[in-house]
């Protein structure tokens, strides 16, 4: 039993002195003058993918970790109701298309009789001025050629009303059309399910999340920088980030992002050293194109740092080089690079599924050239 104690103490001593000789490692490196580091998690926007309205879940068809391609269906719910109310919805409107055809014929009936008693009105006005017809006969003439008159305009505003009824019953088919396409889930972008938060056979309400997706179109990292370094950034500038899992691993990307205002400032802000303590949030983005060719390999939440390069001029030091970065380089330039990210770069998964968490702003590590094996 000693000896299995001792093993194991052994083992976390040996990890933690890993971990910690790693850290030491980079801490060990120098940042020339021209740049600006601080501290950050890889991230991406997540995604809740939730129903629109009540119903019962009826198939979920990914785990937790899958890639998902934009359009896939994630999970649908229960929509045999709909179908049914689909389905009576679609007769009503040949019923009232029905109707429309009947009344069409209606009217024009209407109007033959109409110009029947039009014209025979007329032919015995003309035959009352010679005296060959009665007054009476006339009168009674104009009052039928006025009831096919008026039977008209009805058969007319009936129409307009099995139009409208057209109109109301094709409506409610294409809402309900829509409420049944709702009731397919599809991923809107291409992205890796993050959390499974409901099961099939589960009644969810009106918005009721049902799965989250990592928005894996958008990977970055969010830091701290002061308002001397983060006054002179433009959107676009170079950046670099190297993860804590490999640190000799520089990962290319670029700002795209400066907060408008400080954060962490002090309540009176008078001098100019309270000023230089001023911290602004910045997103440092890894090129989309980096992202696509590794998206297996891509995840959230582990720690590192990012680099920003404030003078044009400087050049990058030779431990902020790598593989990636001139692989990016030669995509920039239409030469894409062909060599393969391993599995651990970008990312290992946040501990016990916490989503990822910006600490805040570290003192910037003074990192430099590894020494020589």
């Amino acid at each position: 039993m000693k000896k299995v104690i001792l093993i194991l103490v052994a083992a976390v001593i040996v990890a933690g002195a890993a971990a910690f000789g790693v850290r030491t490692w980079m801490d060990r490196r120098v940042l020339p003058p021209g740049f600006a580091s601080g501290n950050g998690r890889i991230e991406a926007t997540e995604i809740d993918i939730a129903a629109k309205y009540p119903a019962r879940i009826a198939t979920i068809n990914v785990e937790e970790g899958d890639l998902v391609q934009p359009g896939q269906v994630l999970a649908e719910l229960d929509t045999r109701e709909l179908a049914a109310q689909l389905a009576a919805a679609e007769a009503q409107v040949e019923q009232a298309r029905q109707a429309y055809a009947e009344t069409e014929h209606v009217i024009a009936q209407r109007k033959t009789e109409l110009q029947l008693a039009s014209t025979e009105y007329e032919r015995n006005l003309v035959l009352l001025g010679g005296h060959f017809v009665s007054q009476q006969r006339v009168d009674n003439l104009q009052s039928v050629r006025d009831t096919a008159q008026s039977a008209l305009a009805a058969a007319e505003s009936r129409l307009l009303n099995n139009e409208a009824a057209i109109r109301s019953a094709e409506a409610t088919v294409a809402q309900l059309k829509q409420q049944l396409a709702d009731g397919v889930l599809t991923s809107p972008r291409v992205g890796r399910v993050l959390f499974r938060l409901a099961e099939p056979g589960e009644v969810v309400g009106a918005g009721g999340k049902v799965l989250t997706v990592l928005d894996l179109s958008n990977i970055y990292m969010t830091i701290f920088l002061p308002a001397s370094a983060a006054g002179a950034l433009a959107i676009g500038t170079d950046a670099r980030i190297v993860v804590e899992p490999l640190p000799d691993r520089a990962i290319p990307g670029n700002v795209s992002f400066v907060s408008a205002k400080a954060q962490f400032t002090p309540k009176q802000v008078e001098t100019a050293d309270e000023r230089n303590r001023m911290m602004f949030r910045v997103k440092i983005r890894v090129p989309q194109s980096l992202v696509e060719k590794h998206l297996e390999q891509v995840k959230t939440g582990v720690p590192g740092v990012a680099y920003v390069r404030l003078d044009p001029k400087a050049a990058w030091p030779d431990w902020l080089q790598s593989d990636l970065t001139e692989d990016t380089a030669a995509t920039s330039e239409g030469n894409p690079g062909s060599r393969t990210l391993p599995p651990a770069v970008l990312a290992v998964p946040p501990a016990d599924g916490a989503k990822a968490e910006v600490p805040a702003s570290e003192p910037a590590p003074a990192p430099a050239p590894a020494p020589a094996q």
